[in-house]
């Protein structure tokens, strides 16, 4: 049964703030130290009070899990590790009727090399229809002993690795822009599309709201697989960069069909299912086309969350998503962390440790006043930063077991959070359990724990909590237009609406506020009158004419 409440509506996706659960860090139920989906069920009332429309599930499918879930090997289960699909129907349920959407992770990009597609393909000859299903190819050079292509993957070396045929012989490569053990789907099978609108409609018809689509920009290959000018740059970025891998005219159109299929039970109660992609592709022009209006709902916008926090660097990010992304009749869908990236607390810190918190508080004010949908990863409204220093024997990223190199590995991100307590398993897991954390905790996670969150109203957790609260009440906020204001030079300003005004100081010194009188929330101390430096605050204020004149700012 799907959600039905009073803000049922096919646009509810428009403005809504998503939080991010990666399964296996946020709570653990069974005392074996990894998160599972009685865990998620648990925690449901935390984000209910916390305010969020939504949650994000990280990928809980049967996996071996050499990429933690992202390595699917039956998109229509859920592993052991996490626990059933009556679990999972008891926590849809559990959601509902807490007003809380419920959006899964898919990865249709490529699947383990244990899904019994993969392992047909093993068994099949060069040439047969199992094996048509990814890309295999013939090598180059003597015997076929060179890779069909110079690219490399996203997570270090080759793309391709070659098989042992049937026979025993040495025989084709198979392209994997990730890991060996993700092989990629060939989406110019048709079989391959056919499996995926039916494993969405198997979700949906257990009540999920929608999907977050992993690899959205990929799927399609140049059908030659030619030979890359710049072959390391995946490897290099540790993002798809390869224009001859990613970005493909051709994915646009399995957008196309997967919108119809969730529009098509959007059609039986009047609420959208929500298609939202991780789209990594040069420029907002391009971001756009995902959007239009018979393909995704929305996709993330990524220029925001790799904007070093300088205000130029702010500024253009948001005026480029709001005139080529808004453009669209989309909203923009605004992101500052997630479960692939270095936390807001440490990376706006630079060498100047002590601005981090103050700055990442400035940061989730100000995404939070921006026109569209927000996405919060979790962990982040607790003010966690990257843990930096974990020893090598516990990391897990695929990047660091490929390369050696701690350069863009993930574990950081992703360690348990902590609930309650002053030690670790800091309340992650049963008191009684005698197994550790997945991945360790430190000690000073003890300052960020969520029971002390909540009891501190000077915290992380309740600046996003009053935020979101106002989000929620104000009409000025969500979806909407904005106009620049005239500032300092190191202030960016706009205002919302009927006089909602909103800056963020980027500079370390106080400037003259944009406005007059108290602000109705900030990131921060602020005096009347002043905005101190690293902190953003909101006013509602009747602007003088002079002060608004900059063009609006989500119109083309």
């Amino acid at each position: 049964m799907h959600i039905a409440t009073a803000t049922t509506s096919r646009r509810w996706w428009r403005d809504a703030v998503i939080y991010q659960v990666y399964v296996r860090s946020f709570l653990d139920s069974t005392g074996d130290g990894v998160g599972d989906l009685a865990g998620v069920r648990a925690g449901l009332p935390y984000l209910k009070k916390l305010g969020v429309d939504g949650v994000w599930l990280s990928p809980f499918y049967p996996s071996p899990h050499h990429d933690h879930g992202y390595d699917v090997a039956d998109y229509r289960d859920v592993d052991p590790l996490f626990g059933d699909l009556q679990e999972f129907d008891l926590l849809v349920a559990d959601a509902h009727r807490l007003g809380v959407r419920i959006v899964l992770d898919i990865v249709p990009n490529h699947c383990s090399s244990r899904h019994p597609w993969f392992r047909a393909a093993l068994a099949d000859r060069p040439g047969g229809d199992d094996r048509a299903r990814f890309h295999f190819a013939d090598g180059r050079g003597p015997d076929g002993a060179l890779p069909p292509n110079n690219w490399r993957a996203m997570f270090g070396g080759p793309a391709w690795s070659r098989v042992t045929e049937p026979d025993g012989r040495p025989g084709q490569w198979y392209l994997h822009l990730f890991t060996p053990d993700q092989p990629d789907l060939n989406w110019r099978d048709p079989r391959v599309g056919s499996e995926f609108t039916d494993v969405l409609r198997f979700w949906l018809d257990r009540g999920v709201d929608g999907f977050r689509i992993d690899v959205a920009a990929g799927l399609f290959k140049h059908p030659a697989l030619p030979d890359s000018p710049d072959p390391e740059a995946d490897e290099r970025a540790r993002d798809s960069v390869n224009p001859l891998a990613w970005n493909q005219p051709e994915v646009h159109q399995v957008w196309r069909d997967w919108r119809a299929v969730c529009d098509e039970y959007a059609a039986r109660d009047g609420a959208d299912r929500l298609l939202v992609g991780e789209v990594s592709v040069p420029t907002a022009r391009e971001h756009a086309e995902y959007v239009r209006a018979d393909e995704l709902h929305q996709a993330f916008f990524f220029d925001l969350l790799s904007a070093e926090w300088d205000v130029d660097a702010f500024r253009k990010a948001i005026s480029e998503a709001l005139t080529d992304i808004a453009g669209t009749g989309s909203t923009v869908t605004w992101v500052l962390n997630n479960h692939d990236q270095v936390r807001t607390v440490t990376r706006y810190a630079g060498e100047n440790t002590t601005v981090g918190p103050a700055r990442a508080r400035a940061a989730a004010l100000l995404m939070l006043a921006l026109p569209g949908a927000a996405y919060i990863y979790q962990g982040e409204e607790l003010g966690l930063p990257e843990v930096v220093d974990l020893p090598d024997e516990v990391l897990t990223d695929p990047i660091y077991l490929r390369t050696g190199s701690r350069r863009h590995i993930r574990d950081g991100c992703r360690v348990p959070l902590p609930w309650s307590g002053h030690a670790s398993p800091f309340g992650f897991t049963t008191t009684d359990s005698t197994a550790r954390p997945w991945l360790p905790q430190p000690e000073w996670f003890a300052e960020h724990a969520t029971e002390r969150a909540l009891a501190d109203t000077r915290s992380f957790w309740h600046l996003y909590r009053d935020g979101l609260q106002l989000r929620r009440s104000l009409p000025q906020l969500g979806e909407g237009s904005l106009r620049w204001l005239e500032t300092e030079p190191q202030v960016l300003a706009f205002v919302r609406g009927d006089g909602l005004v909103c800056a963020v100081n980027f500079g370390l010194d106080p400037v003259p506020a944009p406005v007059t009188g108290t602000p109705l929330l900030a990131s921060g101390d602020c005096p009347p009158g002043l905005l101190p430096g690293s902190t953003t605050a909101w006013w509602i204020s009747d602007l003088p004419d002079h002060s608004a004149d900059s063009p609006k700012g989500n119109t083309p």
